[in-house]
């Protein structure tokens, strides 16, 4: 079921209390700020906000990946070096992440699923303005890199931000979904899922767009061919990772990823949807927030 998306423009001066709650016409309650004057997008910015207006002190982070959660992962070191944030454990979604939060001083906690993790900031490689629904894991998966964990640690979060910019945040919805794959016969399981989006007629019209395709095999070196070479890429877990490139076209990624969930030999893909989210977008005319909380929420309550 689709969610209202609540919309708000940023400025990192002013302090949360001062700021005019407004309702759309949808019912949610969001704030207003004025938008924020910058040269071209500004992650810094963006991280900056998400972490001044998410992060407490006290809380377990979920440390996404990626550039724009790389600059977050450097602003709360900083903040927790100033003391003006204090008692924050992280839990790294990938290697990387652990990485920078160990040169940033954040004390750390790996993942495991009983662990409450009660906010987490990720980067996202596109994100549906429509739904939120987000797609992860088009970057290349160095060595202990997981979309499996990445995706286990959003869904556990009480609270979840993307920090991403206006060229990520789209209606027009195209590119490659990764989808994990057990190794063995995967081979037919990439057989399916290109039948699935490009063979029988019934199939691959999915709300009302035709779907075409590519499935490829992605090499350890990031980029993807037919086969992924002579030494395709196995996650940590063991799997190989398929990019479905989509050269029309997606009218609904939630619809793409129930499908993909059907698939014999499909363990996980890249789209996150169904979750509560705020995503914060940097643009040249600033910042702007937008979420799709249940009517009862704010934007202030992750």
């Amino acid at each position: 079921m689709a969610h209202a998306i609540a919309t708000a423009s940023f400025s990192g001066a002013a302090p949360a209390s001062s700021l005019p709650h407004r309702r759309n016409t949808a019912g949610f309650f969001f704030k207003q700020r004025p938008p924020v004057e910058c040269s071209g997008p500004d992650l810094l910015a963006a991280a900056k906000l998400t972490v001044d207006k998410y992060v407490r002190s006290g809380m377990v982070v979920g440390l996404g990946s990626g550039r724009a959660s790389g600059l977050a992962i450097q602003y709360l070191g900083h903040r927790l070096r100033d003391g003006s944030l204090k008692d924050v454990v992280g839990v790294p979604t990938s290697v990387s992440s652990a990485s920078k939060a160990a040169m940033a001083g954040i004390p750390l906690d790996n993942y495991q699923e009983n662990l409450q993790i009660d906010f987490v900031f990720d980067d996202a490689d596109l994100i549906d303005k429509r739904t939120l629904t987000a797609v992860i894991g088009r970057r290349k998966l160095d060595g202990g890199e997981s979309i499996i964990q990445e995706k286990s640690i959003i869904k556990r979060a009480s609270g979840l931000a993307y920090i991403v910019t206006d060229n990520q945040y789209t209606g027009e919805l195209g590119g490659s979904i990764p989808v994990l794959i057990t190794s063995g016969n995967w081979l037919e399981t990439a057989e399916q899922i290109d039948d699935l989006f490009l063979g029988d007629a019934e199939l691959c019209k999915i709300s009302y767009s035709w779907f075409v395709a590519k499935v490829w095999r992605r090499s350890p070196s990031g980029g993807a061919g037919p086969l992924g070479g002579d030494f395709p890429l196995v996650t940590k877990e063991g799997h190989h990772v398929l990019d479905v490139i989509f050269t029309s076209p997606i009218l609904d990624l939630g619809q793409v990823a129930e499908s993909l969930d059907q698939v014999d030999g499909v363990v996980d893909h890249g789209i996150i949807c169904g979750i509560p989210c705020t995503v914060i977008i940097a643009s040249k005319e600033g910042l702007e927030v937008v979420d799709n909380m249940s009517k009862n929420q704010t934007t202030d309550s992750l």
